[in-house]
């Protein structure tokens, strides 16, 4: 299904984050790519500000960034509570893509290094400079093996299909093999919050 973020944001964003609250809480896999910004589950109130602030100004829709920012942490209240998995994977560039001040991408930066040492959380970094097997694609978010949510920067798509769930299913697993984990990964981070000054 595809839809406008125009459509979706049309009373502003809270909403949207809390009619997704009930997929978010039945799902025990999560699978993210991100290529463009910190997942949602792992985003700092300071860092989705600064982001949210953005979406709604080029979007042009109903300023609610206070409301959306507390109904996205409400929703990411799964990455600490529950029994759900997460296996992220987010490109080096995310790292230092400045969508608010240095003071929240360092708290962002310094969230990340946390949860990554949480049991339920695998995080990967795409180094840019990995030898690659699938080029950098628009973040996606699937939910079990039942759905998968597509970024474009005009629309949400949402995937049900089971071929094209395979499909978003095998990036996933050819990107995550081009990404480092702990000590690596942990070192790029710690490298991006140094280049912050």
């Amino acid at each position: 299904m595809y839809v406008e973020w125009r459509q979706i944001h049309h009373d502003g964003m809270r909403r949207v984050h809390e009619r997704t609250v009930p997929l978010y809480h039945r799902t025990r896999s999560f699978r993210v790519y991100a290529s463009n910004v910190m997942p949602g589950m792992l985003q700092t109130s300071g860092y989705a500000t600064g982001l949210l602030r953005s979406i709604t100004a080029f979007q042009g829709t109903p300023d609610d960034v206070a409301d959306a920012v507390w109904a996205r942490a409400q929703r990411s209240r799964v990455i600490r509570e529950g029994d759900h998995r997460f296996a992220l994977v987010l490109e080096e560039t995310v790292l230092y893509y400045r969508v608010s001040d240095d003071a929240a991408m360092a708290a962002q930066l310094e969230h990340v290094l946390s949860v990554m040492g949480q049991p339920n959380v695998s995080l990967g970094i795409i180094p840019a400079r990995a030898r690659r097997t699938v080029w950098p694609l628009e973040a996606f978010y699937a939910f079990d093996d039942q759905q998968v949510a597509v970024e474009t920067l005009t629309a949400e798509i949402n995937l049900t299909t089971p071929g094209e769930i395979r499909t978003y299913l095998r990036a996933f697993s050819e990107l995550s093999r081009s990404a480092v984990r702990g000590a690596e990964a942990r070192a790029l981070i710690t490298k991006a919050l140094a280049a912050l000054g």
